[in-house]
């Protein structure tokens, strides 16, 4: 049997469907990844995988040695850990989270977590859309708002303030809306944090609002949203994690504040279950912590 770079290199080609991207994962010649594949063919004496011109696609031999080979890589990743001095992680540690929430919350949040654990890399992947965490190779997944179907764990790490806002500019021209009612009368900048259920759903005392509203300037992510906000272009509904510095210097200015919204959840999902390597549960526990320790969020 081949080393266990080898098996490593398998389950990152059978998952990604290509041996280019592969190598460029792994500091490595597109040929050398063809050679060491190949070579653990011959070892098995299986073809694990099929070439073609335009994919790299598994054999039914190699979906279940993938299978197979998971749970082996993730015992031997939490064996090496279990007689490390001090417990250091080490390896590759993958995350994936919308940009606004790495950016402004969960970096920050990571120097002391990364001088832990020195030999440990940290790759955050900063996306607002849905993801293949398996076939991305993620160990955990930071995301806002509902709990979607999946069959990874996840776990509540924190909550926080949904708002509505919008610049002193937009509204010196526009004036400020006064119920929630008068949204229908305004500019509105749409993004992954409005698009929910819940965004624009008001309450106070017994009164309780759903507004269904059409954005006139929308873009895919909430630094964008934010950004267009900022810039004059409308009322957005997001996060306060989204808008805080914008909020502290000014630049937004809070709408409706005699209305209550939602809080918004956040959720750590980890793709393996209960398998996840050690780095992934050791992150997921050091983040939850800090947002206990931080009056501004709840948990």
């Amino acid at each position: 049997m081949k080393d266990i770079l080898s098996l490593k290199l398998y389950t990152r080609v059978a998952r990604l469907g290509s041996f280019s991207a592969a190598a460029r994962e792994c500091g490595l010649s597109q040929p050398q990844v063809s050679r060491i594949i190949a070579d653990l063919e011959s070892d098995l004496g299986a073809r694990l995988l099929t070439r073609t011109t335009r994919a790299v696609v598994m054999t039914d031999a190699g979906a279940e040695f993938l299978s197979r080979l998971d749970p082996i890589l993730i015992s031997l990743d939490e064996a090496e850990h279990s007689v490390r001095e001090g417990n250091e992680l080490r390896g590759t540690l993958r995350m994936s989270m919308p940009s606004s929430v790495a950016i402004r919350e969960v970096i920050p949040r990571l120097a002391t977590f990364v001088d832990l654990h020195p030999e440990l890399r940290v790759q955050i992947l900063l996306s607002d859309r849905p993801q293949d965490l398996v076939k991305e190779a993620v160990d955990v997944a930071i995301r806002l708002g509902r709990l979607f179907d999946s069959s990874a764990t996840a776990s509540m790490i924190a909550k926080i303030p949904r708002v509505i806002v919008a610049s002193r500019a937009y509204i010196e021209r526009n004036g400020a809306p006064a119920t929630p009612q008068e949204l229908k009368q305004h500019r509105i900048v749409g993004g992954p944090a409005s698009v929910v259920s819940a965004a624009w759903k008001f309450k106070r005392g017994v009164d309780e609002i759903v507004i269904d509203l059409e954005p006139h300037f929308f873009t895919d992510e909430n630094e964008g949203s934010v950004a267009a906000a900022t810039a004059g272009l409308g009322i957005t509904s997001t996060s306060e994690w989204a808008c805080r510095r914008e909020l502290g210097d000014g630049s937004l200015v809070r709408l409706l504040v005699d209305w209550t919204t939602a809080d918004i959840p956040v959720y750590a999902y980890l793709p393996m279950g209960r398998a996840t390597r050690a780095a992934g549960r050791a992150v997921v526990e050091y983040l939850t912590a800090g947002f206990k320790r931080d009056e501004r969020f709840s948990v």
